[in-house]
This record gives structure tokens, C-alpha cells and sequence, in this order.
């Protein structure tokens, strides 16, 4: 790929995201003199003065082949972050750079940033949390844009062989994604982010296992982009009943969240995957709450001498299900508590469209207080910080035992059922509904139940 970046002044220094990437740079110059630019240590020594415009070539198949997707080299298409090929400035809060791309007749290519619709192949990259390198696609793949309530997902599913030899239909990988995207809409009546990258990878024969999608990743880097690795090989009904896409999608409804406190996107991305299933009609209610319970249990075991905080701190390793499933809690007690104070008036949902509404796609990192703080603003009411003071330092786990109980569910023997009297079993049944406004979703909704029937129950995280 051959790269001309002209700047509006001049810079003095540009960088690529990853390290390695100047492997897989060369002929680097000051494109108005033809000087050449010298590189040390992956950095471009730019003359004194800066520079207003230069040019470099980069080996894309060369950098494709050094990540896990190289697999996907064979079928014409290159997956590859930019942060191996795309040296630029540092963009401040505000800056934006456009980029253009001039393909070869017959190849697309498909990338995390905003589209500019006037320009054809223009893309306006702005600052942006960085949180991890999103996918760059490049080739001959199956791409659709995808209309679900509130937004236009951009979708691609390379392929690994060539199209002569590989016979997979793609149509059900879009409808499945439809459906799922619809299915997030249940939250507050759209998608989170009005036109967000979607890439479909195949995984790797050497690793299926019994999960249609057995992986997923957010990537919020110049762009908001969602990859789901997913087996080829099972059918639609298998993709319906697959909870990883709703997982991936529900922490669009939230910023960037900073690594100290991980456990709260987690959590609330934990919680809505299951509240939403069970409103979409794939898990019946009393299916979600016994999910809900068995996840929150996972977590009160694990690591009880650690506080959520301090288990995110150490890692996966050392409390992966406290950290997955402490912020389920904290979402759980406070959509609770906003429906039982406002009379049923103000929900978690409410919040989160508020959120969406003020500050989402958010162009930065927010740390876990400054979230809450925010929530509690757009509820007006002080629900979000009081458990995250409660809670968010304490060794143990956030004891939801007594809200189940007041919320009409039993236990006994780890299994939960409905039990009669429960002073707040109406917030309970309308934590799983549907609600009217998304009565035009009734015939999915039926399918969905008749998808789910058929594929049975799938494995939880």
C-alpha cells in the first residue's frame, strides 16, 4: 500500500500504534522534496522544522501474516490493524484527520472510522479512547450495511478460501446480526452507535468449539468496532441462542471504561446480555433470572478475599468471574432501586439512553467514579455512587440475595423459581418485557422463541 499524508502545518513527529510496525514500512519521504526520512526504533526521524506532507510504502501481506488472520491471506482478503500501517500525529481532543483510499478495481475495504458520505472510500479518523487496535479489512468479502433501529451497521465477513471453493452462504451471518442488533434496541428503542464497524472472522478450525461464536471483542480505536469469531458450520438457530454478539454489543451502551475498573463495563454488559435475551424471547424470564443467579454465585465464589477493584487490578488470572460479574450486581441493584423509587417511572434503561443521548461515542477513556457520577446526574437521583463506595472497595461480592427475594425469586438447591408475594415481583416481570414501544418487534420476538426452542440452552460465561 502506497500512503501520501499531506498535514495542514507542519509536524515534527508521527508514530504507528504498534511497535512492530516499522517491519513493514519502506521508501519513507518527504514527499514535497524527495528527501528520504530515516527510521530508529520504529520511529521516523522527521527533519528539524517538521514536515508538511511525506510518503511511505507498507508490505500489508507482510503484516497480515504476523497476526493470528493470515489464514484469511489464501482467500484474497488482508485483516490488519491499522496501527501497523498508519503513521500519523497525535490527535487531540477535537482534531480529525480524513483519510482517502484509491483501491483497484473490484477490491473494497472496510474500516473502524466514521464514512464520509460526499466522498466515496473517505473515512474521518478522530481521537479516540485507543483501547485496543481494531480490524482493518482489505479484498474481496461479503460486506452489507445493515439497518437496525437507530443506526446502519457496516458489516464484513472475509472468507478463507477462494470464492470458487467456499460454498457458505453468508445471508445468515447478516440476519443473525440484524436480529441481535434489534435485540440491544430493547434497551431503549435503538442501537448504541449510530454506524459501527462489524467484522465476522471464521475461527480457526484448530480451535472450535461447541459456542457458535466462542469469541468477541470491543475495540474502540478511532472508531467503534465489534469482531466476532464464529463457526461456519452451525446453523442459524445456534447463532440465535449464542449470547457472545448481545455481550459485545451491550457494552456499546456504556464509554470506554479505563482497565482499573473493568468490572463495571463487564457487569453491566453481563447483565443486559441476559435481560435482553429474555426480552427478545430467546430465554424465557425464569431462564434469565436462573443465568443471573448462576453468574452472580460464580462471582460471590470467586476471589471472596479481593474487592472488585483490587481483583481487576491483578488480572483475569486472579478473579476472572468477580470481575465479569461484580457491575452485573451493581446494575442489577440499581435498575432495582430506580424502578421501586420512581414507581416504576425511571429504569436503568432510561438511564442509559440519557447516557447515549449526552456523551456516547465518547472520544476518551472514563474512569468507573466518573461514570457513576455522571449516571447519577442523568437519573438525578444518588444511586450509582453509593454502591460503587459501598462496594467497589470492599473484599467479598455485592450481596443480591435479598433483592432476589424481594423480587418474587426463591432459591433452593442453586435453582430458582417464582414464588408468590413478592413485594417487587412487578419490577421483576418488567425487567424481562419488552416494552410496548417495541410492539412492531413482536413477529422476531416469536421467532427468536421458536430459534431457541429448537437449539436448546447454550453455555454461560
Amino acid at each position: 500500500m502506497a500512503v501520501e499524508a499531506r498535514f495542514s502545518s507542519s509536524v515534527d513527529t508521527v508514530n504507528a500504534r504498534s511497535h512492530d510496525a516499522g517491519e513493514y514500512l519502506a521508501d519513507v519521504r518527504d514527499c514535497d522534496s524527495s528527501k528520504l526520512i530515516r527510521l530508529r526504533n520504529q520511529r521516523m526521524m522527521l527533519p528539524a522544522g517538521g514536515i508538511r506532507c511525506m510518503s511511505y510504502t507498507v508490505d500489508l501481506q507482510g503484516a497480515a501474516r504476523s497476526t493470528d488472520r493470515d489464514r484469511l491471506l489464501a482467500a484474497g482478503n488482508i485483516v490488519v490493524s491499522p496501527s501497523l500501517w498508519l503513521w500519523r500525529p497525535t490527535l487531540a481532543f477535537g482534531e480529525s484527520i480524513d483519510i482517502r483510499f484509491d483501491l483497484p478495481e473490484g477490491l473494497q475495504v472496510a474500516v473502524p472510522w466514521p464514512r464520509d458520505e460526499r466522498e466515496p472510500n473517505t473515512y474521518r479518523l478522530s481521537s479516540s479512547p485507543e483501547s485496543s487496535n481494531a480490524p482493518a479489512v482489505f479484498g474481496r468479502f461479503d460486506y452489507r450495511e445493515i439497518a437496525v433501529p437507530g443506526a446502519m451497521l457496516r458489516v464484513s465477513v472475509p472468507r478463507t478460501r477462494s470464492d470458487e471453493s467456499d460454498l457458505v452462504d453468508s445471508n445468515f451471518i447478516f440476519e443473525w446480526l440484524r436480529r441481535t442488533a434489534t435485540d440491544v434496541s430493547l434497551a431503549y428503542g435503538r442501537f448504541p452507535n449510530p454506524s459501527p464497524q462489524v467484522v465476522v472472522l471464521p475461527v480457526d478450525e484448530s480451535r472450535r468449539s461447541s459456542s457458535a461464536v466462542p469469541f468477541g471483542r470491543v475495540a474502540r480505536d478511532g472508531g467503534e468496532a465489534i469482531e466476532l469469531y464464529v463457526d461456519r458450520g452451525q446453523p442459524l438457530e445456534a447463532y440465535l441462542q449464542d449470547w457472545t454478539a448481545t455481550h459485545e454489543f451491550s457494552h456499546l451502551m456504556l464509554p470506554y471504561v479505563t482497565p482499573a475498573h473493568r468490572w463495571i463495563s463487564e457487569g453491566f454488559a453481563q447483565y443486559y446480555q441476559n435481560v435482553l435475551l429474555a426480552r427478545s424471547g430467546t430465554y424465557e424470564p425464569l431462564e434469565a433470572w436462573q443465568k443471573l443467579y448462576d453468574g452472580l454465585e460464580r462471582g460471590r465464589q470467586s476471589r471472596p478475599e479481593l474487592s472488585p477493584n483490587e481483583a481487576t487490578a491483578r488480572g483475569m488470572r486472579n478473579g476472572r468471574m468477580k470481575i465479569y460479574w461484580s457491575g452485573a450486581a451493581i446494575a442489577l441493584l440499581a435498575d432495582v432501586t430506580l424502578r421501586e423509587r420512581s414507581g416504576g417511572s425511571q429504569t436503568l434503561d432510561d438511564v442509559m439512553e440519557r447516557l447515549q443521548f449526552c456523551c456516547l461515542p465518547s472520544q476518551r477513556a472514563w474512569s468507573g467514579p466518573e461514570l457513576f457520577e455522571t449516571l447519577d446526574k442523568l437519573a438525578g437521583t444518588p444511586v450509582f455512587m453509593p454502591l460503587y463506595r459501598r462496594y467497589a472497595d470492599t473484599a467479598g461480592f455485592p450481596d443480591t440475595r435479598p433483592v432476589f427475594g424481594r423480587l418474587g425469586l426463591a432459591v433452593s438447591d442453586d435453582k430458582v423459581r417464582v414464588r408468590r408475594g413478592g413485594e417487587l415481583q412487578h419490577i421483576r416481570t418488567a425487567i424481562t418485557r419488552a416494552d410496548s414501544a417495541e410492539a412492531g418487534h413482536g413477529e422476531q420476538l416469536a421467532g427468536r422463541k421458536a430459534a431457541a426452542r429448537r437449539a436448546g440452552a447454550a453455555g454461560s460465561r
